[in-house]
């Protein structure tokens, strides 16, 4: 598989005074469907909660392309496109199409996994490197160590 994909709606409220997305709903939307990939693999705000584990980003960057009007259909692609081996550290893109056909936004995440308990950086316990593991990889994938 290349990307997970999910469809999300253009609410009213999405839009700015230029009526086009607000450029903070972008992010929302990236989240939005990296939660639904994990919770669908499994890995849960509960289950991630009794590891005591949660993502940490530290970066979110977005490239606008093209604008997003209400009424346009919107896909988000998801894919892993960097990652250590035992996915402690990894890096996201997100894609955000309008009608199937114009590329509107591209969103880069780097991240990596917190536990909660020690408040430090960690190697992620097996639950949720399988669930990494199962992420789509884009053509550009690569290791990083």
């Amino acid at each position: 598989m290349i990307a997970y994909t999910k469809q999300v709606e253009v609410r009213w409220s999405d839009l700015d005074p230029n009526f086009h997305l607000r450029h903070s709903v972008y992010y929302d939307w990236g989240a939005f469907v990296r939660m639904c990939f994990l919770t669908e693999h499994g890995l849960t705000t509960t289950l991630l909660q009794q590891l005591h584990f949660g993502p940490i980003l530290f970066r979110e960057e977005c490239v606008f392309k093209r604008e997003v009007l209400f009424g346009d259909t919107i896909t988000i692609r998801l894919a892993i496109t960097k990652s250590r081996r035992d996915y402690s550290r990894w890096t996201m893109v997100h894609e955000i199409w309008k009608n199937g056909t114009t590329l509107c936004a591209i969103i880069t995440i780097d991240g990596a996994w917190l536990d909660t308990k020690l408040r430090k950086l960690a190697m992620p316990p097996p639950q949720i490197a399988g669930c990494f593991e199962a992420m789509p990889k884009n053509e550009h994938f690569e290791w990083t160590d």
